[in-house]
């Protein structure tokens, strides 16, 4: 059975940064790619940043580029998210994805999804 377990979310200030982490059991995990989306209130479930299966490329939402990291230890069948310079407007559900294909910023390719942990960012 495939399941995504996410950890690592909380309450942090502006500017802070946080380190998500997504255990992955069920399936092979060096075999796939991965991904992050995040949910704010209200609003549509976003791609934030995706990692192909070796950890050799990676994509980001140029909303994030430059302030979070995608990596994956496949030894640990895990991959991170290292969130540094947080805003409030980073404030949502973070969600961790199993791609059916090769890595895409497209959460219709992804196939299984973890239950999300919440980030907050206050101001």
């Amino acid at each position: 059975q495939v399941q995504l377990k996410e950890s690592g979310g909380g309450l942090v200030q502006a500017g802070d940064s946080l380190r998500l982490s997504c255990a992955a059991f069920g399936f092979t995990f060096s075999g796939v790619a991965m991904g992050w989306f995040r949910q704010a209130p209200g609003k549509e479930r976003e791609f934030v940043a995706a990692i192909n299966w070796s950890g050799s490329l990676t994509d980001y939402a140029d909303s994030v580029k430059g302030r979070f990291t995608i990596s994956r230890d496949n030894a640990k069948n895990t991959v991170y998210l290292q969130m540094n310079s947080l805003k409030p407007e980073d404030t949502a559900v973070y969600y961790c994805a199993r791609s059916s294909r090769s890595y895409s910023n497209n959460p219709s390719q992804y196939n299984s999804w973890g239950q999300g942990t919440q980030v907050t960012v206050s101001s």
